[in-house]
Order: structure tokens, then C-alpha cells, then sequence
């Protein structure tokens, strides 16, 4: 195979080599069909049998239990921030006929881009009130940036929301929910009622199948983009627990907003998310992924790799910031593991920096327009020795361009 850069782009991003490799058979015949996978009926018995197995292999990863179904559909993160308020307010008039819009409490924590623009959106669409039960920005230095995961004494939860909302993983802005329940960075799950339906929506588009997500079976809602970790643009993947899965035909009736057929979760669940045609190939590629990351070891594998990566490289960009070339953007203890965010100080530097990487084959680091600096992305299918590759390139700049040289 002829040489490829290395991907630390934040989506759509790297996907191993092994995978494109066998995709590359498919997409000429599937499954013995002779049909290739861009070609084929998504209502052909193999393809079904495909989904189903994508299915399986999603269960098996993360632990999913049958009090969530599983859905496939399109559209991106940004489709799901109408979807669920549609959805969970559909399930919330249900259950409280009577209760007026404004007491429909749809409670937001923002701790970055993404978090804002779905608080943003629940508010444009209207019928109900949006509480923000966390906003990071008041506890960052400038008082406006996005550099940290609020502590616990900072969520003012509604007392019978409609729908709690969080993103696990930050892109633009490299925060993230630690994963050990004991730090201060974790969720606070223990804020939450206990021994009851919760209807908390988790955002893990850009954390899907790095580690268990915790507290799995609490959600109401998961719902993920795939072009992160596990496969191409196209495919969103939702985990629904079944009581969210409501008629909203009968909630509109009732006086909430009419869903379109496509957003609605029990259109999808009815129809074996084939209610329409889905995103076939993006679908047999993760498929592809997850069985190659089961047969790696699946989740325990993956979440010690990415330790050691994001470890590894938060070392050199400490190490950086004492010779006065690297600065980085989150408070300590926030960082993400995905998406690792930092300034180069010195004019001209960050281009040089920039290019210098380019030269070698590392491609993807600019960080977000609306933030600026670098980003590294170190997504599943980056490996531990391309990682190791940029660490070096990154220690031999910082020397290059050491202002702390006594």
C-alpha cells in the first residue's frame, strides 16, 4: 500500500488501514452478492443481516442492555440537538398532559461549542423553557472561554426536567467528562434522582468507543456520530432506552410539537431504522471497524490506548510550556482525551509548526476556526507509534524554539 499521512484530524478522521483494506472488497461484492455495498438494497436479506450483526457488535462493546434498543439513522450531532427535544418533550406531554410549556423544563450543561449550539437550538424550537443547569464559562479565567469541566457544586438541576443534556466530549474546545467517578471533572451522577427513569441525553459523538461510557443504562438517550471513532460521515448511532420510544403522533394530538417522521424515535424503532433508506455504506464500514476492534480486545484495549496516548501527549505539552513555546487552553484535570488543544507562542510559530508537521506526514492539526492554535486528534484508529511520531516532532520544535534557555 502506498504511504499515507497520518490523520489528526477532528472528524471525519483516521480509520485503521486493516479496515479500508477489507472495505475495498466489499465495495465490489458484499457478502457474496456480487453486488457491490454502493449498489446493493438496504431490504436485501444480507444487508439486514449486516445491520443486525452492527447491532450485536454494539451491544457486546459497550455492555448495552435490551432496555435500549438501538438505532441507526442520518444526519449528524447537530440533527439529534432537534431530535431529542422533539422526542423527550413528546414523552414528557404524555406523561404530563396538563403541564403548561413553560413548565417543561429542558435543563443544559454547556461546557463548550457543541453543548451551546444544542442549548441554542432547544431554545429556538420552543415549547418549553431552557434552564442552564451548568455553564463552564463562569468558572474560566476570562470568564468567556470553554477551558473546563465545572465541579459539582456548580449544576443546579430542575427538579422534574423534561430532558438533562450533556456532551461527553468536547471537539473545539479539547474539554471532556473524566471517566473515574472520584474526579472533580467527572459527571455528577450522584446529583441525579436515584431509582428513576432519567431522561439524560449524553452527546458521545467524539468519544463513541474510546472507553465504557458510564452509567450506560441511566440514560434516556446516547446518541453518537460515527466519523469520530468507528467509521465514515453519514451514520449517527442512538442508544434509546425503550420508554423514550413514544407515540409522538398521540403527543402532538395532545398539543406538542408535531415530529418529523424521520426524527421520530418509534418511526426508526418500528422500522428497524429502515423506515427509509440508511447510510448502507457508512453502515458496512462500521460494521467492518467494530469487529476489528473486538478482535483487538474491544473496549479495555481501547481505553488503555488512549490513555497512553493522550498521556504521553499532555507530558510533552507540559514539557513545552517550561521552555515558553507551548500554552495550553484547559485548566488541569479538564483536558480531553480525544481532542488535545494548545497555543504556540512566538510569532510566526504556530504556521511553522504547521508546515513543519506537514512535512513529515502529519496532517489535521489546525485547530478550530472559531478557536485558532492546534488540535491533535487521537481518535481510535490513530496509532500509539504515529502518536509517538508527532511527541518527537513536537520536542525536537519546542528545543528548536526554547525562549527559557538559560
Amino acid at each position: 500500500m502506498e504511504s499515507r499521512a497520518i490523520n489528526f484530524g477532528a472528524g471525519p478522521s483516521a480509520l485503521p488501514a486493516a479496515v479500508l483494506q477489507e472495505a475495498t472488497k466489499g465495495l465490489l461484492n458484499f457478502d457474496g452478492t456480487g453486488i457491490g455495498i454502493a449498489e446493493i438494497s438496504h431490504r436485501s436479506k444480507e444487508f439486514t443481516a449486516y445491520l443486525q450483526r452492527v447491532e450485536q457488535n454494539i451491544r457486546k462493546l459497550l455492555d448495552v442492555q435490551p432496555t435500549h434498543s438501538i438505532l441507526f439513522t442520518q444526519g449528524g450531532g447537530s440533527t439529534q440537538f432537534s431530535a431529542v427535544v422533539l422526542n423527550m418533550l413528546a414523552r414528557h406531554r404524555l406523561l404530563h398532559p396538563q403541564s403548561t410549556d413553560e413548565g417543561r423544563v429542558l435543563d443544559y450543561v454547556v461546557t463548550g461549542s457543541w453543548s451551546k449550539k444544542a442549548a441554542e437550538e432547544a431554545r429556538r424550537m420552543g415549547g418549553s423553557t431552557v434552564n442552564i443547569a451548568a455553564d463552564s464559562r463562569k468558572y474560566s479565567k476570562d470568564q468567556k472561554s470553554f477551558d473546563n469541566i465545572p465541579t459539582a457544586n456548580a449544576y443546579s438541576f430542575s427538579n422534574d426536567p423534561a430532558l438533562i443534556y450533556y456532551c461527553a466530549n468536547e471537539t473545539v474546545d479539547g474539554v471532556e467528562f473524566s471517566a473515574e467517578e472520584t474526579s472533580p471533572a467527572s459527571f455528577p451522577f450522584h446529583l441525579l434522582p436515584k431509582n428513576a427513569l432519567l431522561p439524560l441525553v449524553g452527546d458521545y459523538s467524539s468519544s463513541f468507543m474510546s472507553r465504557p461510557i458510564p452509567h450506560l443504562s441511566d440514560h434516556a438517550i446516547i446518541y453518537a456520530g460515527a466519523q469520530k471513532n468507528v467509521g465514515p460521515a453519514g451514520l449517527t448511532i442512538l442508544i434509546v432506552r425503550n420508554d423514550c420510544i413514544v407515540d409522538v403522533d398521540a403527543a402532538a394530538r395532545l398539543g406538542a410539537i408535531p415530529v418529523p417522521i424521520c426524527l421520530s424515535y418509534k418511526t426508526l424503532a418500528d422500522h428497524n431504522s429502515l423506515y427509509n433508506t440508511p447510510p448502507v455504506l457508512s453502515i458496512y464500514i462500521t460494521g467492518l471497524v467494530l469487529e476489528y476492534m473486538l478482535q483487538l480486545g474491544g473496549l479495555d484495549y481501547y481505553a488503555g490506548l488512549t490513555n497512553s496516548k493522550s498521556k504521553k501527549l499532555y507530558d510533552v505539552l507540559k514539557d513545552g510550556e517550561t521552555k515558553g513555546i507551548f500554552k495550553g487552553k484547559v485548566k488541569e484535570g479538564s483536558g480531553s482525551q480525544m481532542n488535545v488543544v494548545f497555543d504556540i507562542l512566538g510569532e510566526g510559530l504556530l504556521a511553522k509548526f504547521i508546515a513543519g508537521a506537514e512535512e513529515r506526514g502529519m496532517k489535521g492539526l489546525k485547530g478550530h476556526r472559531s478557536v485558532g492554535g492546534v488540535r491533535v486528534s487521537i481518535y481510535n484508529a490513530v496509532t500509539e507509534e504515529e502518536t509517538d511520531r508527532l511527541i518527537s516532532y513536537m520536542e525536537q520544535f519546542a528545543g528548536q524554539h526554547e525562549v527559557n534557555k538559560e
